[in-house]
């Protein structure tokens, strides 16, 4: 029975992911582009004769139309796949936010899913002994604090430290802005690995190239043989509509729009919808002076077994029809933090808040009872200087920055 909860959760937000994308084919908004991982010759080429490792989960698939896993397509043109690394999440997307990902096989080819999330967040020499190409195929969302960049960059020092060849498929960045404040020294973490803001406004085959280019693989040496396979018929500003959830709790375009905004309340006693089939679509607290929407979080097996609020009535606010755009916004934290008295218990994890903005004076402008435009106002400076050393990696057109 829990199996099958699991199942239909996940099926579901495939489902209106893939539904919305087609009612944007069929209304004529534009052609869809050609992910990297469409790319199938190109992609034959860089693998021929070569023995391969996929970083990859349930969001590598071959495109919108044509929910082929890349792994399969792969296997049956005959390339010699060895081995899967796992992001968070899992190979399949199942496991939830934080949950220990195991080794294990893959029941239909039998192929070892090696996990690197958790203890091992990098790929070994001996796990790597065997291989000469590894392909990081993985949807992001655009994200500082979301870890499968993470994950790509640890990939890359380990290319770089054990001679091997990375090639990124590229795919386009649904949350295609960029904003929010830059990641200082002495926060580097798991959920901010390089100094980028919160929304870098890059792909992950052109943040690989930063990551590259700017020398932050702490590697020797410290860049890696990196090969991008770019995207075709795209370019940034145009918006893109995930055809797979990238995680389970980021089920439909909503979610993913809110995402850099409602992450900052995973570091306090306010809840964001996790325990519901709507997170990070709502916002609550277990007091009515917070608002006149309720709901109340329950375990939901493979999109959390343990949420905040567990079993308790939160007032709120619904955001599941919210006319929202995109982009970062500071607006519904700061309006919690009132409703809160401005009470610094608002923050239950403070170091992890400071984590997520990756520096500390974010926390300390809030408490300082700045507006959201003052707060804005900090940041500007440093993300005029990011989008300088954005432009030397962009791979497709950008005429906003």
């Amino acid at each position: 029975m829990v199996k099958r909860i699991r199942r239909t959760v996940i099926f579901a937000g495939y489902f209106f992911m893939f539904l919305s994308l087609a009612v944007t084919a069929m209304t004529g908004q534009g052609n869809l582009p050609v992910l990297g991982a469409q790319q199938i010759d190109r992609i034959l080429n860089l693998t021929a004769g070569k023995r391969v490792a996929l970083v990859v989960n349930q969001t590598s698939v071959l495109g919108n139309e044509q929910q082929t896993h890349l792994l399969d397509t792969l296997l049956a043109r005959g390339v010699a796949v060895k081995k899967i690394f796992a992001p968070e999440h899992g190979f399949r997307g199942t496991a939830e936010a934080g949950e220990y990902v195991k080794n294990n096989r893959d029941r239909k080819t039998g192929l070892p899913i090696l996990s690197i999330y958790g203890k091992n967040k990098k790929p070994s020499a001996e796990q790597l002994r065997d291989i000469d190409v590894v392909v990081f195929d993985i949807q992001d969302v655009g994200v500082r604090f979301y870890t499968y960049i993470s994950t790509m960059h640890y990939v890359m020092e380990a290319c770089a430290e054990n001679n091997k060849v990375c090639v990124v498929l590229d795919r386009p960045n649904p949350n295609d802005f960029v904003d929010g404040p830059m990641r200082k020294d002495g926060f580097k973490s798991f959920v901010g690995l390089d100094r980028i803001p919160v929304l870098h406004g890059l792909t992950v085959g052109e943040l690989a190239r930063m990551m590259n280019g700017e020398r932050w693989l702490e590697s020797k040496p410290d860049t890696c043989r990196l090969v991008v396979v770019p995207l075709k018929n795209w370019s940034h500003g145009e918006p893109y509509l995930l055809p797979v959830a990238p995680s389970p709790n980021l089920p439909n375009q909503q979610a993913v729009r809110l995402y850099p905004s409602l992450g900052w309340f995973e570091a306090t006693n306010v809840s964001i919808g996790r325990g519901t089939y709507f997170p990070f679509q709502a916002i609550g607290y277990p007091d009515k002076a917070y608002g006149d929407f309720s709901f109340t979080p329950r375990p939901i097996p493979g999109m959390d077994t343990n949420p905040l609020q567990k079993d308790k009535t939160c007032f709120g606010v619904d955001l599941r029809e919210y006319p929202f755009d995109g982009g970062l916004t500071l607006r519904f934290f700061l309006d919690f933090y009132r409703k809160a008295g401005r009470n610094d218990a608002f923050f239950s994890r403070p170091e992890w808040f400071d984590l997520l903005a990756g520096n500390r004076e974010l926390r300390s402008y809030i408490t300082s009872g700045l507006s959201e435009q003052e707060i804005r106002l900090r940041w500007q400076e440093d993300l005029e200087g990011f989008k300088i050393i954005r432009k030397k990696y962009l791979l497709y057109p950008d005429v906003r920055y």
